[in-house]
């Protein structure tokens, strides 16, 4: 699909991946992003003062506050699922109610605010990219709940597409081992930069791609697959921190 002249909204637009995406898609030339988050004194205010970005206050986890945000925009062309939220516990004796949360968020968030905006995106064949992680396939050690909710969001995604592709709208799946923002500050391995990864699903979305596997990780975690259960925490000999 064609990047420019595009009306893009974004979730989690405030810092890390979601500013990221905001840049790139304004260096591409679109006509407009919605920059989407739930404090908008957290805005980075030398994207704020750039003409062609919008902010809109939005919690995915808030029914009413997405439908307000999906009637604010509603010229969106491209949406970009981008808001997620991580925190470390057992699964045995963490937290249940966070483990509830990064469902909410990470899962329940994406799919309410794909089915808020798939009228406008149906009307304009346009494209949802949903980020995800390599963690959608592996549970890392004391990271199960949010790899287990970027797996469900996963598998959320491949059914949006099935529903949208009639459409003629593109539904993109992101994945990418640890990315340097603040969500990984506690991992000290190799890290890629937000920039690598918006750059990325946008050149996907021009060349019309389904899936990105943004780097190696990504690539040795899908591959993985097929060997044995959790096998790409075998092949790096540990943890991972995507």
């Amino acid at each position: 699909m064609k990047i420019s002249d595009q009306v893009v909204f974004v979730t989690g637009a405030n810092r890390g991946i979601g500013r990221a995406f905001v840049s790139e898609f304004l260096m591409r030339d679109v006509g407009k992003v919605y920059a989407g988050v739930r404090d908008t004194r957290t805005v980075d205010q030398q994207l704020a003062r750039d003409p062609r970005v919008e902010i809109v206050r939005v919690n995915v986890t808030d029914p009413d506050e997405v439908a307000r945000a999906a009637g604010q925009a509603p010229d969106t062309s491209i949406l970009v699922n981008n808001a997620g939220i991580v925190a470390f516990d057992s699964l045995l004796d963490g937290s249940v109610a966070a483990m509830r949360q990064q469902f909410e968020t990470n899962v329940f968030g994406v799919l309410e605010m794909t089915r808020a905006f798939a009228p406008t995106l149906r009307a304009r064949h346009g494209a949802v990219v949903n980020v995800l992680s390599a963690a959608a396939w592996f549970s890392a050690p004391l990271n199960g709940a949010y790899c287990a909710s970027k797996a469900a969001a996963w598998s959320i995604t491949n059914g949006l597409r099935m529903e949208l592709e009639p459409a003629g709208v593109l539904v993109q799946s992101l994945h990418f081992g640890a990315v340097d923002t603040d969500f990984s500050s506690g991992y000290d391995g190799p890290k890629i930069t937000a920039d690598d990864v918006a750059r990325a699903a946008l050149d996907g979305l021009a060349s019309d791609a389904a899936e990105v596997l943004v780097d190696p990780d990504a690539r040795m975690a899908k591959a993985a697959l097929t060997g044995p259960p959790n096998g790409f925490l075998e092949q790096m000999g540990e943890g991972t921190g995507a």
